[in-house]
């Protein structure tokens, strides 16, 4: 059995695409998945599964959301050791930060460079972001809703062919715990 995590992308925000959480974990434990959990309301579960891999796992996951809820909500699963791998390579001094500051944008494939390419990075000081595996690291030391790189970075054209979902510090270090525990 693997410890994976599921992020589910716009979940419970603004009153659309609810979600109720206890729902969500007897969807996933009907799909056979062992020791459900949820964390918070914004669409983290954790749980074990002895079949498929995160691809196919967060297909599985998608369409019987859709199938229950009756609306798509994109999402991504990874396991413990990805999870763990990349909190370790936070290239930002995360335990000098608060958490509002420091965010992981997670995407269901790789990204590289190029990708953003057009951004003038210096117009956006002392934003910052840095590219990771499947995961973009972003500074914003005036939390994520002030900041104008975040906006700049979520527009379509820049995510084009994948699914990003954004989780701040403190989720990714508490999904780390919990996958730890489960494995």
């Amino acid at each position: 059995m693997t410890t994976y995590a599921a992020l589910l992308r716009g979940i419970n925000v603004g009153g659309s695409k609810k979600v109720p959480m206890a729902e969500l974990r007897t969807l996933m434990e009907g799909l056979g998945h062992d020791g459900v959990r949820t964390y918070l309301q914004s669409g983290q579960a954790v749980f074990a599964s002895g079949q498929g891999d995160e691809e196919s796992l967060a297909a599985q996951l998608t369409e019987a959301i859709e199938e229950r809820f009756g609306f798509s909500v994109d999402v991504i699963v990874r396991d413990h050791a990805y999870l763990k791998a990349i909190a370790g390579a936070c290239p930002f001094p995360a335990a000098e930060l608060e958490a509002k500051q420091l965010h992981v944008t997670f995407f269901s494939a790789p990204v590289d460079e190029a990708r953003f390419a057009e951004i003038d990075r210096a117009a956006f000081l002392p934003e910052e972001f840095r590219i990771g595996d499947r995961a973009l690291y972003l500074y914003a030391p005036n939390g994520l809703g002030r900041s104008k790189l975040a906006e700049h970075l979520s527009k379509p054209r820049l995510n084009k062919g994948v699914v990003a979902t954004t989780r701040n510090w403190n989720t990714v270090v508490k999904l780390v715990e919990l996958t730890a525990e489960g494995g």
